[in-house]
């Protein structure tokens, strides 16, 4: 079986945690531990979450003031180095030698007139208490949001149009490799208007998991999952009356609303893959990977006249 997992950014970096390379070694660890034997006998293909990576990088740039700071396209692909490493370092530990490894620098195609650009969402970097947050509004422009109990940068997160490198990741595949790839939603980029065959970087970050929805269906997976933090999609999530969705169909979570800079994208793109593939989506936490592979954890997304009991 084919299987793109999306690795959440709070699933290898827990809320709340300090960003340093420990932890993130730490938690990259307990991720392999965990995804490594779905290689057995499966083509397995990874992407992952850059939100507080990416934002700290920003950050540590910005307080350098001799010369401008990186943009956020050149930062996305630090990250995905940077990730892939540490992903490649855990699971080569544990899967035989005879496995081979890539992580590939992924550009993604967006577009100039996404209304992203004017309202942004993606929540990356720290949390902050209110006071901190307008602070930092004042002296670098930035805007913030409020996510759970902090207030957090948001910056805009267009919609994937195209993955620039899927051949190569097809290749990998078929040499059996384990491919890390797209993420952080891979590097935006963009045809500039005057110049119609000249690309560009972008000043934003693409959601990972509609990235990872939109490589899935390229590569012809038959199972996309979406490990994050929580078991699965709540509704009245944060209330007595929270429930999980463990069975469902993308009309059903039609009938929903969930939060953009949360589970919407999520919901979204699990929506997106199913409708576009037939195939089956789930969300869920990442330490029950297995049993959610397996169909019986999380939140199973199965085409229209599947299961479903949103």
């Amino acid at each position: 079986m084919r299987i793109v997992v999306a690795l959440g950014g709070n699933a290898l970096l827990k809320r709340g945690e300090p960003m340093t390379a420990e932890r993130q070694w730490e938690n990259v660890r307990a991720a392999a531990v965990a995804l490594a034997p779905l290689a057995a006998g499966n083509e397995l293909v990874l992407s992952h979450g850059n939100g507080p990576q990416v934002g700290l990088l920003a950050l540590q740039a910005a307080c350098y003031t001799a010369i401008d700071p990186y943009s956020l396209d050149v930062l996305d692909a630090q990250t995905e180095g940077m990730i892939g490493y540490m992903i490649e370092q855990e699971l080569g530990n544990i899967l035989p030698e005879s496995i081979p490894f890539s992580t590939l620098l992924t550009m993604v195609e967006v577009d100039p007139a996404d209304p992203a650009f004017s309202d942004p969402t993606k929540f990356v970097g720290p949390g902050y208490q209110k006071p901190d947050a307008d602070r930092i509004a004042r002296e670098k422009g930035w805007i913030f949001k409020q996510d759970g109990n902090f207030w957090r940068r948001v910056v805009p997160s267009p919609r994937p149009k195209r993955i620039f490198e899927i051949r190569p990741i097809r290749w990998l595949l078929e040499k059996g490799a384990v491919v890390i790839c797209a993420g952080g939603g891979g590097i935006p980029v963009m045809f500039r208007p005057e110049k119609k065959r000249t690309l560009t970087g972008v000043e934003a970050v693409i959601d990972k998991d509609l990235a990872s929805a939109l490589l899935a269906g390229e590569i012809g997976a038959d199972l996309f999952v979406m490990a994050t933090d929580v078991k699965g999609v709540y509704l009245d999530w944060g209330t007595p009356d929270a429930r999980l969705i463990s069975e469902t169909t993308p009309g059903q979570l039609g009938g929903y609303t969930f939060p953009a800079g949360s589970m919407g994208p999520k919901v979204d793109a699990a929506c997106q893959f199913v409708h576009k593939t037939g195939k089956r989506a789930a969300i869920g936490a990442l330490g029950d990977i297995q049993a959610i592979v397996d169909g019986v954890s999380g939140t199973q997304v199965n085409p229209e006249g599947g299961a479903g009991n949103a």
